[in-house]
């Protein structure tokens, strides 16, 4: 199967779900047009408290369709924009991904910054979806499974059906790290 995207959401204001649509327009340097995260500096409003003029790292979330299957048996169906991903994707592992790929749906690039950090606010949506949502590697180290996070280079349409392709950083690669 070929990476795709299944669905796009947006929402204005600062909600923790956001709004399917039919298409969602990316705005180069800012994100996603209409949604409450669209700016050059931090939306997320407990950073933005604390540090103004940092740069806005969160753009674009990104899911995988994957974690609202994972997720069914045990809350319930999921769908999409319920957990604030702007893109819904399937067949991309995107935790796998190093910072600073990129991925190209249709003209827009988008180049991947962190991990999505879980907050308080997932379990105000469901009681006890912060914990299935974090997991241990081997090591003992976390794993955040809520998706990715990103920045707007080249701005275009998205839709659902629209493939995916990535492009790899140059050099030894980094791992997500929540921003």
């Amino acid at each position: 199967m070929s990476a795709r995207v299944v669905a796009v959401s947006a929402r204005r204001g600062h909600h923790f779900s956001k709004t399917p649509a039919l298409s969602i327009r990316l705005v180069a340097g800012l994100g996603v047009e209409g949604d409450g995260h669209f700016g050059e500096k931090v939306k997320h409003r407990s950073r933005a408290m604390k540090f103004p003029d940092m740069p806005n790292l969160r753009q674009v979330h990104l899911l995988h369709e994957e974690l609202l299957d994972e997720l069914a048996p045990r809350f319930g169906p999921l769908n999409p924009g319920d957990l604030g991903e702007n893109i819904l994707t399937r067949d991309l592992e995107l935790l796998s991904l190093p910072a600073g790929a990129r991925l190209t749906i249709g003209a827009a690039v988008i180049e991947l910054t962190g991990l999505r950090n879980p907050c308080v606010q997932i379990d105000r949506f469901r009681p006890g979806l912060m914990a299935a949502c974090l997991d241990r590697a081997p090591d003992g180290a976390l794993i955040r499974k809520t998706g990715v996070m990103g920045i707007v280079v080249t701005g275009g349409d998205i839709a659902a059906g629209d493939g995916i392709a990535i492009e790899q950083p140059p050099g030894p690669h980094r791992p997500l790290e929540p921003v």
